[in-house]
């Protein structure tokens, strides 16, 4: 099967989304218990959530799923949460603590091998070609790292999650001024909450090629799935209603970025 899905375009601006396949080969599949094949930790819709919400944008997608192997973590396996609950490049659990894989069935080290060279390498591959090709075009590239989650994992955090997370650790990834834009559209959109750099400070793919003194900036927005889903439990389905509103200000974000980008050092 192909491991990602490129659409490029000429803005300065990358969605990445590495989270909303849920293509599983046969023989992993085969491997996952009931709880796994529910596939419950997907970042469900998220691709159609920003559908058309930016002209001439460049997508690059994963289509496997992140109990295959996660795209979004270092491929050295380093956490990026040390010392909190989290899960690593091949999940053994889902994000409630609980058993994804049959009884010694769980992946091994040599699982790991083939995973990074078949889905984690070539995905990267295609966003790294993806960010220098737009960077030739512009001087600078944007990544924006299209994310969601439940709003309510006890296991990961306390508490309920904002609608909207929007990660720079700690304003390492990117100029200043994209994540104050970004923030500022999220914290004055009317009926909704955000936090800045809070539980999610981005993960390995900002943080891997978010470095703003090369011309290459990157933001994680992790979303509530509450804000554009109808449930956050089975079949997870898109709510067309609270999509619509949502995409009214994930829109004005992703134009506030690309305007931005003229202005960026080079």
């Amino acid at each position: 099967m192909a491991v990602f899905e490129t659409h490029q375009g000429n803005a300065p601006v990358i969605l990445a989304f590495p989270h909303t396949g849920t293509d599983v080969p046969a023989e992993i599949w085969e491997r996952l218990n009931d709880n796994g094949r529910i596939l419950a930790d997907t970042d469900w819709h998220i691709h159609k959530l920003y559908d058309g919400l930016l002209p001439d944008v460049t997508t690059v997608r994963a289509t496997f799923h992140r109990y295959v192997i996660d795209a979004n973590r270092d491929p050295a396996g380093i956490s990026l949460y040390p010392g909190q609950n989290t899960t690593g490049l091949i999940p053994q659990t889902d994000f409630d603590g609980k058993a994804i894989w049959k009884d010694r069935q769980a992946p091994t080290g040599a699982d790991i091998a083939l995973r990074l060279a078949g889905f984690h390498a070539p995905y990267h591959a295609a966003l790294a070609a993806e960010i220098a090709r737009v960077k030739a075009i512009h001087g600078v590239a944007v990544v924006y790292d299209c994310h969601s989650i439940r709003s309510l994992i006890p296991f990961l955090f306390e508490g309920r999650l904002p609608d909207f997370n929007v990660g720079t650790d700690m304003g390492r990834t990117c100029d200043k001024a994209i994540e104050t834009a970004t923030y500022e559209a999220c914290a004055s959109a009317e009926g909704y909450t955000s936090v800045l750099n809070d539980r999610f400070k981005g993960g390995w793919t900002t943080r891997h090629y978010g470095k703003p003194e090369t011309g290459v900036h990157a933001i994680q927005m992790e979303l509530a799935q509450i804000s554009h889903l109808a449930s956050e439990a089975p079949p997870f389905a898109y709510d067309e209603d609270k999509a619509a509103r949502l995409r009214v200000h994930l829109k004005d974000i992703l134009h506030r970025i690309a305007a931005l980008a003229a202005t960026l050092p080079r």
